[in-house]
């Protein structure tokens, strides 16, 4: 093929918790949504994002890339019925069929009310527009519940290595670079998707330490045999309560069908010789913040990760928040609450706040607690972020308002903001390193944001949509037996 190569570009991205409050419709995709080329090179030229990662590629393979449609969320709870169609409809709709292939980018955990495998079903949907010959390489989150349909349907499926999630770019370059050795004919790939039947709380996953590294560094080492084209290892998200759940793996190789099995099968027996060591320990709330204050010095993060918004949790939890009204050192937390924002607003810059602020998403992430302080800071919560999660990337905290309680610093939003970035505390005007407490509502992607200045950390055992304690969720539809619902996992191969 001596003419340059047409590369359609297209995807939806959601991490869907079902048990989470609410359900999240089309309007909450638009403050991420971009359709054709302009738009898609506009907003993402220069980031270190999936799509940057596309374009860049392009770039270097000399490529004429064919944007379709890209539209994203912040994580949240079950997409209805009715914004799922529109989503399949429209990223479908938008691939141009004449293309050479296409590099499709989506999380992997995304459920709507009708579909329960999302990206399954967004393939078979695409397969059956573009027909079984039409290249597709399909990028992943490392927290994605890879299915069968999923293998089945991609010809290349490249997952994060990292959590925190700081190489989505350098995979999207990955993927286009593996599609683009598929249409000239130099590979032939062929996958196995092996199931470990394992529900791992997102803790557990940090690929820098510990059985995730053991494991992941396992799947480094077969990636350097030639034949081997890639291995997603993918920790999966236990809040989706869906069949195919649970860390699983997907090892792509150069026409060996034989090999590719062989690797998930070892990477399953890894996973489960470790089974017990993928938990981490936890104090309750006030054991948590006393532990904080006892340290010698800060910053000390309180890893709240049952109200973690990267999990789809509403960031308004305020089990830990309750134990810092009147603490005596300086803490700072980031509250979701519309009302408390408007009413700042009215209130104006100076003037005095008083009011009960978070606990009003649900009653399993707390009540309402009263606080009373100086509104310092009002603006519209735009930036973009600054540190290696995804660089550049545009982020919206709606209205926030910044109010001085005390020893208590409280960043008040209009939209959940996920402690992915620094930028969403240096954007007014506050530095991370001057508080002795902060609390991160995340599991662990917050490292990327504060990482750099964190001098300990305590996980929280709290309530909430997100919580390490799997048993407290009523789980209908994921296969069983599954550990740790079950007391032995039952693994499984396929596609």
């Amino acid at each position: 093929m001596n003419r340059p190569l047409r590369i359609s570009v297209a995807g939806i991205l959601h991490e869907t918790n079902t048990f989470a409050p609410g359900l999240t419709r089309l309007e909450q995709f638009q403050g991420e949504w971009s359709e054709g080329w302009d738009a898609f090179r506009t907003r993402y030229a220069g980031t270190r994002t999936s799509m940057g990662g596309v374009l860049d590629a392009a770039a270097g393979h000399g490529a004429e890339l064919v944007p379709g449609l890209y539209a994203a969320a912040t994580p949240s709870g079950m997409v209805n019925a009715a914004a799922g169609e529109a989503l399949l409809e429209a990223v479908v709709s938008s691939i141009d069929p004449a293309a050479d292939g296409l590099v499709l980018i989506m999380h992997g955990a995304m459920v709507s009310e009708r579909h329960p495998d999302y990206e399954g079903e967004c393939l078979k949907r695409l397969r059956a527009r573009l027909g079984d010959g039409f290249p597709i390489a399909m990028t992943l989150d490392l927290h994605g519940n890879i299915s069968p349909d999923m293998v089945r349907h991609a010809d290349v499926i490249v997952g994060y290595d990292t959590y925190p999630h700081i190489d989505m770019y350098e995979r999207a370059v990955e993927a286009f670079d593996l599609l683009v050795r598929t249409i000239r004919k130099e590979i032939d790939p062929v996958r196995a998707f092996g199931h470990t039947g394992m529900l791992v709380v997102p803790q557990g996953m940090m690929t820098e330490e510990g059985s995730m590294k053991e494991v992941m560094d396992r799947a480094f080492e077969m990636e350097a045999d030639p034949r081997v084209l890639n291995v997603t290892v993918a920790g999966g998200f236990p809040y989706s309560d869906v069949p195919d759940a649970g860390m699983s793996f997907v090892v792509t190789t150069n026409g060996e069908p034989e090999l590719a099995a062989a690797c998930a099968e070892e990477l399953i027996r890894m996973a489960h010789e470790r089974k017990e060591t993928f938990n981490v320990s936890y104090a309750g709330p006030k054991e948590a913040v006393a532990e904080a204050l006892s340290q010698p010095e800060g910053p000390v993060i309180l890893a709240e990760g049952s109200d973690n918004v990267g999990g789809g949790a509403p960031a308004d939890a305020t089990h830990v928040l309750a134990e810092l009204v009147g603490v005596r050192q300086k803490a700072l937390a980031v509250i979701c609450d519309r009302e408390a924002v408007q009413e700042a607003f009215r209130l104006g810059i100076g003037e005095t706040f008083e009011g009960r602020i978070g606990g009003k998403s649900d009653s399993l992430h707390g009540e309402p607690v009263a606080v009373k302080g100086r509104i310092r800071l009002m603006f519209d919560g735009a930036y973009r972020h600054v540190g290696p999660y995804m660089t550049g990337q545009r982020a919206d905290m709606g209205r926030t308002a910044v109010v001085e309680c005390g020893s208590l610093t409280l960043i008040l939003t209009e939209k959940r903001t996920a402690p992915w970035d620094a930028g969403h505390v240096l954007s007014v005007g506050l530095q991370p390193a001057d508080f002795k407490i902060i609390v991160a509502k995340s599991a662990i992607a917050w490292q990327a944001a504060f990482g750099p200045v964190a001098k300990h950390v305590v996980n929280v055992d709290s309530p909430g949509c997100c919580s390490a304690n799997l048993k407290h969720f009523h789980y209908d539809r994921v296969v069983r037996p599954v550990y740790p619902l079950d007391a032995e996992p039952m693994p499984r191969m396929g596609p």
